[in-house]
């Protein structure tokens, strides 16, 4: 399994995590390396325009995009999610994204930014990261922008976790061979474990 470093996200923890559920993990940018893996994971941390330069500037973009093509497992964690989508609005302004989930990624509508913190999810029917996780479990998120149009997420056929931060937000996504998460589950002890375990045994 590939850990991608492409110069944005939390590479040692993410990988640490991995680990605990038994995968042989590699942090690398190379992109053969993330073209051949069993399991591809993107991670993310700061702002959406900077995560999507260090994309492009690697070239990763279409190696992603073209694993989920092949039905070959790619998951997102936080701005690791977020970039997956069609495009980011940050401060008014828009970036494009790579284009895999539907809609944009905008600033979350709620009385305090950032969300932070631990925070329960309602699991989506027939999710497969879920399975088997206890209703109340609860996952780290560190974010103040989310992906809020669920409609046109289900509407695509994906299976839609949410959270709620005065207003629903997409909290998960899985859809053919991606996966999304927006909270961090290498930060959410024996709950994110179970998240990447879930994912791991189905590599």
């Amino acid at each position: 399994m590939v850990i991608l470093d492409y110069g944005s996200g939390n590479l040692r923890s993410a990988e640490r995590a991995l680990a605990r559920t038994g995968a042989d993990v590699t942090v690398t940018s190379d992109l053969s390396a993330a073209a051949e893996a069993d399991g591809l994971v993107v991670p993310g941390v700061g702002a959406y325009a900077s995560c999507m330069a260090g994309i492009e500037s690697l070239g990763a973009g279409p190696v992603i995009a073209s694993r989920v093509a092949q039905g070959r497992p790619v998951l997102g964690i936080c701005v690791g999610m977020q970039i997956l989508f069609d495009s980011g609005v940050e401060h008014g302004v828009e970036t494009k994204g790579i284009g895999l989930l539907p809609g944009a990624v905008t600033r979350l509508t709620a009385s305090r930014i950032p969300h932070m913190g631990w925070n329960t999810v309602s699991a989506g029917a027939g999710s497969r990261l879920f399975d088997d996780t206890a209703a109340g479990e609860r996952f780290y998120f560190v974010h103040s922008y989310a992906a809020s149009d669920l409609d046109l997420l289900r509407d695509a056929g994906a299976t839609v976790t949410t959270a709620s931060h005065d207003l629903p937000f997409a909290a998960a996504v899985e859809l053919g061979s991606l996966s999304a998460a927006q909270f961090h589950p290498e930060k959410s002890g024996d709950a994110g474990y179970a998240l990447l375990r879930n994912w791991v045994t189905r590599l």
